[in-house]
């Protein structure tokens, strides 16, 4: 018992200060600032799942997280609306609402998508990719080739998408007024629950026989493979599971921001994510989160501070990181833990 506690403690640490004291002592803009590196790190969270413990290294996740921010953009600009045209169309010389957006005037079905759309997406790549043992730098080209096809995509089809703008002007959701920092304040409260609900299930999975299984395929596939067990389906399910973490994400992110475009969804932010768990320390979930943001407090701080050269220091933090703790900021931790108790 004591053990578990003690074990849970971080934990329940870290959920007091994120429900309780963040809302009590930021101000709305800075309190909307975490809530949106809270949805980065939700995304890091199935990052460091499917790259961490299962070993593929993926540079797509923007796709998956712009799938379901789009579902969302969508239900709000259809509300926002009312039965008409979004202001994009209108301005883009479209006449009738394509049957595309029609279902997504419901939002149980816009948010059913944002989960299951990128999950579906995710199975059909991951059934075709592994069954041919596609796996290490060429799993992680075709991933960020598809981030690039997305970018494209989105970009050429300025009527349905908005194109390289994207959409953005959302005033309400579920009836609440977005701009009111009481709304944003819930939606911070939703994005910190969702984070902690996701990270205890997936340690759960991670702590699982099927969680073990997935480390074996990663550290011996073909003994696996010999074992009876099948890698290709292991793989894509935990792709697929990666993939919904990151619609989830993009669907919270579109209402605590205020936007989603091409330019949030392509290989850059792709790659920006995968260098965040790499910082937090990969091989730990918790440290999945906490290099999200690691990252995302210090590019704003960079860009606060030094607007001309903040892309340098971001890119000296990673060096920084990954040349004096490999492991990342969680194995600093726990090398000054051990040091303490020694």
């Amino acid at each position: 018992m004591i053990r578990m506690l003690r074990r849970n403690l971080p934990f329940a640490t870290v959920a007091v200060i994120a429900l309780v004291a963040a809302p009590l002592l930021l101000e709305p803009f800075r309190l909307g600032l975490l809530a949106k590196y809270l949805c980065y790190a939700i995304v890091a969270l199935g990052i460091g799942l499917v790259w961490g413990k299962g070993g593929m290294l993926t540079l797509g996740q923007g796709v998956f997280f712009g799938l379901g921010g789009y579902s969302m953009a969508m239900y709000l600009k259809l509300t926002e609306a009312g039965g008409g045209l979004p202001d994009f169309m209108v301005w883009s010389g479209v006449e009738h609402l394509p049957a595309l957006w029609v279902p997504f005037a419901n939002p149980v079905f816009a948010l059913v998508m944002a989960v299951l759309g990128p999950m579906l997406i995710a199975v059909i790549l991951g059934t075709l990719v592994f069954r041919q043992r596609v796996r290490g730098a060429y799993f992680a080209i075709l991933t960020q080739a598809l981030a690039a096809a997305m970018v494209i995509l989105l970009v050429g089809q300025q009527g349905l998408t908005g194109g390289t703008n994207g959409m953005t002007n959302f005033f309400e959701l579920f009836g609440q007024d977005l701009a009111e920092d009481s709304t944003q304040r819930l939606l911070y409260l939703a994005v910190a629950v969702v984070l902690g609900a996701l990270y205890l299930a997936t340690r759960q999975l991670v702590n699982s026989r099927y969680g073990r299984l997935l480390v074996a395929v990663r550290d011996g596939e073909d003994r696996v493979r010999f074992l009876g067990y099948d890698p290709a389906l292991v793989k894509t399910v935990t792709f697929a599971l990666s993939a919904g973490m990151a619609g989830l994400a993009g669907a919270l992110f579109v209402p605590v921001v205020g936007i989603i475009s091409p330019a949030l969804l392509g290989v850059v932010p792709s790659l920006e994510l995968v260098v965040a768990v790499a910082v937090g320390g990969r091989h730990v979930l918790a440290g999945a989160v906490l290099g999200a943001v690691v990252m995302g407090y210090a590019k704003t701080a960079f860009s606060e501070q030094f607007a001309d050269g903040w892309l340098y220091l971001q890119g000296a933090l990673f060096i920084l990181v990954m040349t004096l703790a490999p492991k990342g900021v969680i194995g600093v931790m726990g090398r000054l833990r051990r040091a303490r108790t020694t």
